[in-house]
């Protein structure tokens, strides 16, 4: 192997490893954005200082209650998402009206096309809910 050759194997491995040990909360890749964008942590729901699950999730992810609109003028599908209490469907975007923060462990929405495993009918999306363990 020529001398040139071995510096550049050396240049090539040591970039390699340096990529992999990088600190993954430094660059933050757009999975992980996608991710925050659609949870809410334990904390967010403490710092927000809301009473109950809708004003916090109207606090930190207004989105997350978007009307997606009708898709289809034959489906009876609901726009909106439908939410779920840990992995049990628990009612319309309503019902966190009523339900405390100080229950709420988590918070992920699922977007229409990421809700399959609730059932085709879920083009709002879901609302996953965990309660505090």
């Amino acid at each position: 192997m020529s001398r040139l050759s071995a510096v550049a194997l050396g240049a090539l491995l040591t970039a390699c490893a340096s990529a992999s040990n990088a600190d993954p909360e430094a660059s933050p890749s757009a999975e992980a954005s996608e991710r925050k964008d659609n949870f809410i942590t334990q904390a967010e729901i403490e710092d927000s200082r809301t009473s109950n699950a809708y004003d916090a999730i109207v606090k930190l992810r207004g989105n997350f209650l978007t009307n997606r609109g009708k898709t289809t003028i034959n489906s009876k599908a609901v726009p909106l998402p439908v939410v779920y209490l840990d992995g049990v469907v628990y009612g319309t975007a309503d019902v966190l009206k009523n339900m405390s923060t100080s229950m709420v462990g988590t918070i992920r929405l699922y977007r229409a096309w990421e809700s399959a495993k609730f059932g085709a009918d879920k083009t709002g999306g879901v609302i996953e809910i965990t309660s505090r363990r």
